[in-house]
């Protein structure tokens, strides 16, 4: 039971890891759930766009796509981050690269945890969950 991070195609980002790895437990814990293995993998939008139209059928980039192997109570899953998409949020939000970076880390746990943002009042219930997990950092900035 792991979290892993990882680059593809991409300068790995600046985060603290080890304050990252806790405070993602912290935040799963706070819906009842344990970490299983999770594995981040950071790329471009050149290749989250070649995996979204692989396995999603969607013709679009994105922040972020969660391959979902949770089991009850352990969640668990791959996370790709296009930090391309996380850096024009950034800039487009007017928000601090890491604060993104990390708003999308905690995202994919979120989605692990059982939470959707596509369905009515959904995407605003998820922002609420994101802001809520923030306030929880340990300094990991």
């Amino acid at each position: 039971m792991a979290i892993i991070y990882q680059n593809e195609d991409v300068k790995a980002p600046l985060i603290k890891k080890r304050e990252v790895t806790k405070w993602i437990k912290d935040v799963a814990a706070s819906y009842g759930k344990k970490v299983g293995d999770i594995s981040y993998i950071f790329c471009s939008d050149e290749k989250i766009l070649e995996i979204n139209k692989e396995y999603l059928q969607h013709d679009y980039y994105t922040d972020i796509i969660s391959f979902d192997y949770t089991d009850e109570d352990v969640i668990s899953g791959d996370l790709f981050i296009s930090l391309d998409t996380v850096k024009s949020n950034s800039e487009q939000f007017n928000t601090d690269y890491l604060e993104e970076l990390h708003r999308i880390i905690i995202h994919g746990i979120l989605h692990l945890c059982g939470i959707n943002d596509k369905g009515p009042g959904e995407r605003e219930y998820m922002t609420e969950c994101e802001n809520k997990a923030l306030e929880l950092r340990f300094n990991v900035k």
